[in-house]
């Protein structure tokens, strides 16, 4: 027979923490999934860390500008969301040693 983890309603998994990342930072979360996704952080590092990085991808790209963006990256994005929009993944056909849009960022 094999063993099954059961879970409390009240307790949060991972999966379900990640999902809920932008509601808790944009204060979105009721008081009681707030409660539920701090205890889950409490004892997740993982999560804890995830958040971490969240609020510092936040903070960084709150200061860009796309004046910030050479060019040509900027038209390699248009061309990708473009693509994208017009029911695509927005990859293309390129050959393996050509660099993805915003290569150039590095």
């Amino acid at each position: 027979m094999p063993f099954k983890l059961r879970l409390s309603r009240r307790e949060l998994v991972c999966q379900q923490a990640v999902e809920l990342v932008t509601d808790y930072l944009e204060g979105a979360l009721s008081r009681s999934d707030r409660r539920r996704f701090e205890a889950h952080l409490a004892g997740c590092p993982h999560c804890t860390e995830y958040l971490a990085q969240m609020r510092a991808t936040i903070e960084l790209t709150g200061s860009l500008s796309a004046d910030d963006l050479p060019e040509t990256v900027q038209d390699e994005f248009i061309d990708l969301y473009r693509r994208w929009q017009a029911g695509g993944d927005g990859r293309d056909d390129r050959d393996a040693g050509e660099e993805p849009p915003g290569a150039g960022l590095r």
